[in-house]
């Protein structure tokens, strides 16, 4: 058994290390009210540009955007892939890279070239680990993102679908239900079709104005920025909710164990306490 010392010294440092854990506990429950109501506030403008979007690649115009023309075969594959820049928030960044690999490994499977362009600092050292085509990447988002910081390294991406270098981009990340429930999801942004996007079989016609060339490129710009915004600001509500969880757990454990370790200290002091009385016993006995 341990001497009292050490179980003293580890009691403290188990103490110490549920002080931090909740203070990070609070500071999550504090960043996660404001990461979902960001959230919640940027999902209907991402759901209605989602429904234009799969309407109009149902439309006719007399212009045809490089982004709704599907390719004759799928040759090479882009996946964004959104993360954390930060741990210590369960198995969320595990999860949603667990399944970025699965589907990598299946259009490897197909023959098909893939680059990878990830957002935070967790999928991009793992991508770097992997060896995986690293086309772009971002990091350091904060706990605020801005759709001027994404865009960039996404262009990089849409600008090589334009160009032909990539047939097909998916973008991974998980999806927010509630605090308990974060489901990680692949979804295709290009080419876009209307059955992709959930969008019943129909014909759609619209009048453009100035011209259909100007209006639709730039609401397909608008269309991808608020996809990807989405998918960062969806990953960064069920980041801070998985740490709050998290660090509430670690924070109970530590209760526990904090709890057996005084409990075998009491037993060694009072095993202490019972040899000294034996020895003085013993001693005044043999006197």
């Amino acid at each position: 058994m341990a001497g009292s010392k050490e179980i003293r010294t580890k009691i403290k440092s188990v103490e110490n290390t549920r002080k931090i854990t909740r203070a990070m506990e609070m500071v999550a429950a504090a960043k996660m009210r404001k990461a979902q109501e960001r959230m919640r506030a940027a999902r209907p403008y991402a759901e209605k540009i989602r429904n234009v979007a799969a309407h109009l690649s149902r439309a006719n115009p007399e212009y045809k955007h490089p982004f709704l023309v599907k390719r004759n075969s799928i040759k090479n594959v882009g996946l964004i892939v959104v993360t954390s820049d930060k741990g210590l928030c369960g198995g969320l960044n595990t999860n949603v890279l667990r399944l970025a690999i699965s589907r990598m490994k299946s259009w490897e499977g197909e023959g098909k070239g893939i680059t990878v362009c990830p957002i935070g600092s967790k999928g991009l050292g793992f991508m770097n680990r992997v060896g995986a085509n690293v086309k772009s990447h971002l990091t350091g988002l904060g706990d605020t993102p801005h759709i001027e910081k994404l865009i960039g390294a996404v262009k990089i991406m849409l600008d090589s679908y334009v160009a032909g270098e990539i047939d097909a981009i998916y973008l991974s990340y998980n999806h927010f239900i509630n605090t308990m429930k974060q489901e990680p999801r692949v979804e295709q942004l290009l080419p876009l079709s209307g059955e992709q996007i959930g969008t019943a079989e129909g014909s759609w016609d619209y009048i453009y104005e100035p011209d259909a060339k100007e209006v639709i490129d730039e609401l397909l710009v608008r269309y991808m920025e608020s996809l990807v915004y989405q998918a960062v600001v969806e990953n960064m509500a069920s980041e801070q909710s998985s740490r709050m969880v998290a660090m509430k757990a670690a924070s109970d454990n530590a209760k526990s164990v904090i709890g057996e370790l005084k409990l075998i200290y009491n037993k060694a002091r009072q095993a202490a306490i019972t040899k000294e009385i034996s020895e003085i016993v013993g001693g005044a006995a043999a006197v």
